[in-house]
């Protein structure tokens, strides 16, 4: 008969006393930790050495030390235990949910950030937004979270800035309009601000500008909404139009595409230090938007 080999793995009691009493270089400390008395300690480490065959504690006239071999091996148990625990509270504990505050342009929060919540809360079950969409450049300046997403060359003083999207600019209409023989001579939709670019856009094309206006608008997904309505042609600014643009609401009307410095940003102050949700927040906007976004 084949011999029974004896288990590698000593019992947990007495590793637990092995762990407390090394790191607390006390066997009555490590009795109260665990609620033991100080003999059951004792006579943990004692069998816990009779079964290594190896001394773990040199016994001294105040306390204990750890031998060269206790030593050793005392960052190994520990790192199981923290394995054990790490474990059973992912898997087994309830956890609050925790909300994530950010400051969004309403452009971007429609066109680029709601269609992702899904992934979201896949991704992240355990955090919920509170999402505040800015429509002036002032609304920044009010007290706030941390985070905000910012539209620019990502130069903004005091925060730091991780960029989410690189823009390109082209021209697009609705398929009403994608049909004229000459869509310059339609109207363009203007936005107000740094996304008026429909000069630089006909100069770097080659193109003509033309004088005819149409409406403008404070925000791109308001000046979107008119050119999938059909009121005029819109320059289109990608990433935000590429979810009209596969679907069929927006046509564009021209192979170039102008690629401008700006884009979003996502930015907090230079001297903020990020909560553990929005470590993780921050995390998966970079990886779900930002790879998206720039190809």
């Amino acid at each position: 008969m084949a011999r029974r080999l004896v288990p590698a793995l000593p019992p947990l009691d007495w590793l637990r006393s092995f762990e407390a009493a090394a790191r607390l270089s006390n066997f009555t400390a490590a009795a109260a930790e665990l609620g033991l008395t100080q003999a059951a300690v004792s006579q943990h480490i004692r069998l816990l050495e009779e079964r290594l065959k190896t001394r773990l504690f040199l016994r001294l006239a105040r306390g204990v030390a750890l031998s060269p071999e206790g030593a050793a091996y005392l960052p190994h148990i520990q790192s199981a235990f923290a394995t054990i625990s790490s474990s059973t509270t992912q898997l087994f504990e309830p956890r609050a949910v925790r909300t994530v505050s950010i400051r969004v342009p309403i452009s971007f929060a429609l066109l680029a950030l709601v269609p992702a919540l899904p992934d979201l809360v896949e991704a992240l079950p355990r955090i919920q937004l509170d999402l505040v969409t800015i429509h002036r450049p002032t609304d920044y300046d009010l007290p706030g979270s941390a985070l905000d997403i910012r539209f620019g060359n990502g130069s903004f003083p005091g925060r730091e800035a991780e960029r989410l999207t690189a823009e390109r600019l082209v021209p697009v209409a609705s398929p009403a309009l994608a049909s004229a023989a000459d869509w310059t001579s339609l109207p363009l939709l203007l936005v107000a601000g740094a996304r008026e670019m429909w000069a630089e856009w006909f100069a770097a094309a080659g193109l003509a500008g033309h004088p005819q206006r149409s409406h403008r608008f404070d925000s791109f997904v308001a000046a979107m909404a008119a050119a999938s309505a059909g009121a005029g042609v819109l320059l289109g600014s990608r990433p935000l139009v590429d979810g009209a643009l596969k679907s069929g609401a927006l046509i564009p009307l021209s192979d170039f595409e102008l690629s401008s410095t700006s884009g979003h940003f996502l930015t907090r102050p230079s001297s903020a230090h990020l909560t553990r949700p929005e470590q993780d927040f921050r995390d998966w906007l970079l990886t779900r938007l930002a790879g998206k976004a720039m190809t």
